[in-house]
């Protein structure tokens, strides 16, 4: 029997998992497929790194290692759901979480001073940040925005909010001494294994990374930040705010860039708390109260210190006297450095453009902003999308073109693979990254706090990558656009490879080009408004980017494009959208059991992962896919998308009604009989329904919902409550067990 692996991730998407699995499998099913679940949640991976501890073979079992030996296989056929990159403050709450639950895990060991602490914080490390993506993306991204949605969004637009010709809002970032400035890069020329060496001032060495193995043809890149450039900046930024009088907001990927960006998030929170830290800031860094946890790890720590209330006025006064903050929550008085998690960039900046170019007050209301990102690798394609808003107005969603993406990521291409070779720099010196035969082929002076890191990213991604763009060039018709940067030395390189690799393929007649990041933004802005439609071809940071903004702007979320990852194998990888908003839906429906998360993604994933099996000889996957995108098509003309609102459409009714319309679709099949004669029944049954089965799913709605965990939630309650209706279940368990 064909095999489709659908993840068990976190969140809201895993909450919609309960209810969306079971009507999945009892669809696939009748067509030889079978569903099956991999858990590669936080609380899943943490379990799994102590099988000494976990008794129970199901939680030790690590099934993101069996997902990575499956992408190796042609027959991988994976649909990936969001999952949470997790902060330093996420894995410690899901550490508690766990204990509480019973399981033998240790603590998270801050200062580890034994062998097995040691090994303990190596064995959590694995967890935090991009830990799930870079194993399983064994293949470059293939994103776009389905024909019928984007036709459904044309003819119903989401909201758009009014630009101001004198809007203030604009992107501060740093011109000099940060990732992008000090950039240095090298091709390989054979196979090889490097090392990354910090040589001090007093000539002594420490070895930062004894063995990076390397293959010819590899992109290897070496840079820094200045700790000193960015204090700096980040003081510039918080005075510029303050006397433009616009809220200052921090953008940063804490979450997924695991070492550098929390470091940086520190930085911005000394800054803007400069006096608070110029007075107490010996005794705040002696307790481990640097920022880097956030404000509020702060102040839920201050208690402990002494003359903690003390300081804690002096935070509350720099907040007076600094410039306004961005809002996560004003009601809750959340503000934008409080979490280092809560403001990711690659979804904060495209929503607050989206919003006139507006953030949240402390008086939850809008205002102009200054939007700090501190390295400017690609802070300028933002401030080019302001600028356009701010001289041309918001975008029109029923009129603009749309703009795929094909993105560079196989095999941890270029900066999401750089974890394990990002460093705090202990001392003033120089890193040298230095082959076998002990050559010098990058090197930096240094200071004491600096961040640097290497890069790599290997050859045969590349030629993949430069491939998949040439033919979504020619299936689509579409001008292509490289965004590479001549005058960065990553980009350098790589724009020799790609011209390397053009010149083999059958380019005739095809619209592509290579342009730095900000004039391929201008073009393509300029062409969006115009309802031109434009592929950008991106490196693994901007195609996480691009595939936030130009959605966000284009379809109202990203979670409504189809994210298609053709395997290098041959197999195929599918992902289901973002996640980024998920722990406010979580919030909401146990606090009045509404979820409204929209499971659209998931929809558009599956009828693909079934595609590719009707590509492998089974028929009736084909006629599932193609009844499965009328049913979506029809849910999102039909309203029955989840609603934000209590009372109204959540996810599970909005899965009803998926099931609902799959079934009619599959029981008016002309050309596979059998299948028709299978689904008729099924849809009479739910369409005769309807009526009990919406209230069933409306009913329960308003009051709280328990879940039985947050991050390992109870699998009996959840399941109660996101298949809280008994007509439906057992329409579709009737269905499973034919």
């Amino acid at each position: 029997m064909a095999k489709i692996i659908w993840t068990r991730t976190d969140e809201a998407p895993l909450l919609a998992t309960y209810s969306l699995k079971p009507i999945v499998e009892a669809f696939a099913s009748n067509a030889g497929v079978e569903v099956e679940t991999r858990d590669i949640s936080v609380a899943g991976r943490i379990l799994s790194l102590f099988p000494e501890r976990v008794k129970d073979a199901a939680y030790a079992h690590d099934a993101l290692a069996e997902l990575g030996e499956l992408t190796e296989s042609p027959e991988a056929n994976i649909i990936k759901l969001p999952n949470i990159s997790a902060s330093l403050v996420q894995l410690k709450k899901a550490i508690a979480e766990l204990q509480s639950k019973g399981f033998d895990i240790p603590d998270y060991p801050d200062n580890p001073a034994t062998d097995e602490e040691r090994d303990i914080l190596e064995r959590y490390k694995t967890v935090t940040g991009s830990a799930v993506n870079p194993v399983l993306r064994q293949g470059n991204s293939d994103r776009r925005a389905p024909e019928a949605v984007k036709n459904f969004t044309r003819n119903h637009p989401h909201t758009m909010g009014e630009w101001s010709a004198d809007s203030k809002t604009n992107v501060a970032t740093m011109d000099a001494d940060d990732f992008r400035h000090n950039e240095k890069s090298v091709i390989m020329d054979s196979d090889d294994t490097l090392s990354i060496k910090l040589v001090k001032a007093d000539g002594s060495e420490d070895v930062l990374k004894p063995e990076l193995k390397v293959l010819a043809g590899e992109v290897i890149d070496g840079t820094f930040m200045s700790a000193k450039a960015l204090d700096a900046f980040l003081l510039d930024a918080v005075k510029r705010a303050k006397d433009e009088g616009v809220l200052f907001s921090a953008h940063l990927k804490a979450t997924m860039m695991k070492v550098s960006d929390p470091i940086m998030f520190g930085h911005v929170v000394r800054a803007y708390f400069k006096d608070v830290y110029d007075k107490y800031g010996d005794q705040l860094l002696a307790a481990g109260l640097d920022g880097e946890n956030g404000l509020g790890a702060i102040l839920d720590s201050l208690s402990a210190l002494d003359n903690g209330e003390e300081i804690r006025a002096a935070f509350e006064q720099g907040l007076i006297d600094g410039p306004d903050l961005a809002m996560v929550n004003s009601t809750r008085g959340i503000t934008n450095l409080h979490v280092p998690s809560d403001v990711i960039v690659d979804a904060s900046m495209p929503a607050m453009i989206r919003t006139s170019g507006h953030m949240w007050n402390a008086d939850d209301q809008e205002q102009d902003t200054l939007a700090v990102l501190p390295d400017s690798s690609y802070a300028g394609i933002y401030q080019v999308v302001i600028d356009d808003c701010r001289a041309n107005g918001a975008y029109d969603p029923t009129t603009m073109g749309t703009v795929p993406n094909v993105g560079l990521m196989a095999q941890k291409a270029e900066e999401y693979g750089s974890h394990d070779k990002t460093f705090k720099i202990p001392a003033d010196g120089t890193v040298q990254v230095v082959n076998a035969a002990g050559d010098v082929l990058i090197s930096h002076e240094v200071e004491a706090g600096d961040i640097w890191r290497a890069c790599q990213t290997k050859d045969a991604p590349i030629q993949d990558w430069v491939k998949l763009a040439v033919d979504r060039a020619r299936k689509s018709g579409m001008k292509t656009i490289f965004w590479l940067d001549e005058t960065r030395a990553h980009d350098r390189n790589l724009i020799s490879l790609v011209n390397k690799y053009l010149a083999d393929l059958d380019t005739e007649g095809l619209d592509i080009s290579i342009a730095s990041p900000v004039e391929a933004t201008r073009t393509t802005v300029q062409r969006m408004r115009a309802g031109e439609d434009t592929i950008t071809v991106t490196g693994n940071v901007l195609r996480d980017y691009n595939t936030d903004l130009f959605p966000i702007l284009e379809l109202g979320t990203s979670a409504k494009m189809l994210s298609i990852v053709p395997l290098m194998a041959g197999g195929g990888l599918f992902e289901t959208g973002a996640g980024g908003s998920a722990p406010k839906h979580v919030q909401q429906l146990q606090e009045e059991n509404h979820l409204r998360w929209d499971s659209l993604g998931e929809f558009l994933a599956l009828a693909e992962s079934l595609r590719m099996e009707a590509d492998h000889g089974n028929a009736t996957a084909g006629v599932l896919a193609d009844a499965l995108d009328k049913a979506t098509e029809t849910v999102l003309e039909e309203g029955k998308s989840p609603s934000r609102k209590v009372g109204e459409i959540d996810n599970r009714g909005s899965h009803f009604y998926l099931a609902l319309n799959w079934a009619e679709e599959l029981a008016k099949q002309t050309d596979d009989a059998s299948v028709a004669a299978t689904f008729a029944p099924v849809a009479e049954a739910l369409r005769a329904n309807e009526e009990t089965i919406a209230a069933e799913l409306l009913d329960v709605q308003g009051s709280p919902a328990d879940l039985g965990g947050y991050y390992l939630p109870d699998d009996a309650k959840t399941s109660a409550v996101m298949r809280p209706s008994a007509t439906f279940n057992k329409i579709i368990d009737e269905l499973a067990a034919k």
